[in-house]
C-alpha cells in the first residue's frame, strides 16, 4: 500500500503539468520573482483559472468565489498534475474544474492518493478513474467515494454499467448508502426486481436510488394503482412510467388518453396495464398516431386499447410506411385481406422485410425501394409493380 502511494505521488509530480514553470501564472507569483524582504503578491485566483485551467473569464469569475481562500498555486498545481497523470486532456481538466472548482483545493497526498489506491484495489483502471473524476463532481473529493463505487459495482455488475446512470446523475455518488440508497434498493427488491431489473431501471432513472424512501414508496404505490402487481413482468416498466409524476399530472395524462381515443375507463385501464409507457408519450405524438390509426387505417378504439403498443411506434418511420405496404399487398392479392395490421407493425424490421417485402420481389420489384422511400417521408402512395 505504501509503495503504491509513493508511486502515485511520484507519477503525479513527474507530470509536465506539475512543474511550476508550466503555469503561465507562476512566472508572476513565485517567490523567486519577488525581491528579498518584499511582501509576496496576492494569488490571483481568477487569473489562474483562466490561464492555467482554461476557463473562460465568466466561468472563472463564478468559480473563483468558491476557492477565494487559496493563497498560492501549490495545491491547484498538484491537483491539475494529478488529473493530467490520470490521462485527462486539457479540455477535460477544464471541464472538471468548471464543474467542481473545489477540486483544486484537495490535498494530493492526504486525499487523492488514498482514493486512487482504494479505487484500484477494487478493480478500477486508470482510465476508469479518469472517467469517474469527469462525472463524479464534488463526490470524488470524499474518501467515501471508494466504498460507494464498490457498492455500485456489485449492484450494476460492472463499471461500464455503473457509468451509464452516473453520466445522468452525479447524485448517485453523493447519496448516503446506508440511509438512502440501500433502503431504496431493498424496496425495489421487495417489488420483485432483480439486480438486472434495478440496473436497467436506474440507467434511465438514476434519481430513483438517491430519492427519499417515502418518495420511492409513493412511486411503487402509483405503479400498483395502474393495476400492475408487484412481481409481474411489467412492474419495472410501470414504475418507470410513473416515476416522478405527480398525482395531478398522472390524472391529466390518463384523461388525455380517454379524450383522444374515446376510451372508457375500462379501456384506458387495459391499455395502461399493457403499455404503461403510454403515460410518457407526448400529447402530440399520441394524437397524431391515434388519428392515423382510427381515421385512415380504420381501426376501432377498442382494438387499440387491446394493442396499445401501436401508439408508441413512430408514425412516419413505422406506422404509415408499413400500412402502405400492407395495403398495397392486399389490393394486389399478394396477401390475404384478413391479415392483421398489428402483426406487421410489431414485427422487427428484419422480420417485416422477410415476410412482407422479400417474398414479392419478383412481382413487385420496386416494393423495397418504395418502402424505403416511404420511411423517409417520400413517395407514400407510389407503390407500383414492375
Amino acid at each position: 500500500m505504501l509503495h503504491r502511494r509513493r508511486y502515485v505521488h511520484t507519477r503525479i509530480m513527474s507530470s509536465p503539468s506539475a512543474s511550476p514553470s508550466s503555469s503561465p501564472h507562476c512566472h508572476s507569483s513565485t517567490a523567486a520573482a519577488v525581491p528579498p524582504n518584499s511582501a509576496s503578491p496576492a494569488f490571483a485566483v481568477e487569473d489562474y483559472l483562466v490561464a492555467t485551467c482554461g476557463l473562460s473569464r465568466a466561468q472563472a469569475l463564478k468559480a473563483s468565489t468558491k476557492i477565494s481562500h487559496l493563497k498560492s498555486p501549490s495545491k491547484p498545481d498538484a491537483a491539475i498534475a494529478y488529473l493530467a497523470g490520470l490521462g485527462l486532456s486539457r479540455s477535460e481538466i477544464t471541464a472538471v474544474v468548471a464543474k467542481d472548482p473545489k477540486f483544486l483545493c484537495i490535498s494530493v497526498e492526504r486525499t487523492l492518493d488514498p482514493i486512487f489506491v482504494g479505487l484500484t484495489d477494487i478493480g478500477l483502471t486508470r482510465s476508469d478513474i479518469a472517467c469517474l473524476v469527469s462525472f463524479a463532481r464534488g463526490s470524488f473529493r470524499c474518501k467515501s467515494v471508494v466504498s460507494r463505487v464498490h457498492y455500485y459495482l456489485q449492484l450494476f455488475g460492472s463499471f461500464e454499467n455503473f457509468l451509464l446512470p452516473l453520466k445522468r446523475s452525479s447524485y448517485l455518488l453523493g447519496s448516503d448508502l446506508e440511509t438512502t440508497v440501500k433502503p431504496n434498493v431493498a424496496l425495489l427488491q421487495e417489488c420483485g426486481l432483480g439486480a438486472s431489473d434495478i440496473a436497467k431501471l436506474c440507467t434511465r432513472l438514476p434519481g430513483i436510488l438517491s430519492s427519499k424512501l417515502e418518495r420511492v414508496q409513493a412511486m411503487v404505490a402509483c405503479a400498483e394503482g395502474l393495476g400492475v402487481p408487484r412481481g409481474s413482468a411489467m412492474f419495472r416498466t410501470a414504475l418507470h412510467a410513473v416515476a416522478f409524476l405527480s398525482e395531478e399530472k398522472l390524472a391529466a395524462k390518463i384523461e388525455h388518453l380517454k379524450n383522444t381515443l374515446g376510451w372508457s375507463d375500462a379501456e384506458v385501464g387495459i391499455a395502461v396495464y399493457k403499455a404503461p409507457m403510454l403515460l410518457t408519450g407526448s400529447k402530440d405524438r399520441i394524437e397524431r398516431a391515434s388519428k392515423f390509426l382510427i381515421s385512415e387505417v380504420g381501426l376501432e378504439p377498442a382494438y387499440l386499447a387491446d394493442r396499445p403498443a401501436m401508439l408508441s411506434y413512430s408514425l412516419e418511420g413505422r406506422l404509415r410506411p408499413r400500412y402502405y405496404v400492407v395495403k398495397f399487398l392486399k389490393e394486389n392479392g399478394l396477401i390475404h385481406h384478413d391479415r392483421d395490421f398489428y402483426a406487421a407493425v410489431k414485427a422487427t424490421e428484419k422480420v417485416f422485410m422477410e415476410k412482407y417485402i422479400s417474398p414479392h420481389r419478383e412481382v413487385a420489384k420496386h416494393l423495397a425501394e418504395d418502402y424505403a422511400a416511404a420511411c423517409t417521408g417520400e413517395g407514400l402512395t407510389n407503390f407500383t409493380f414492375g
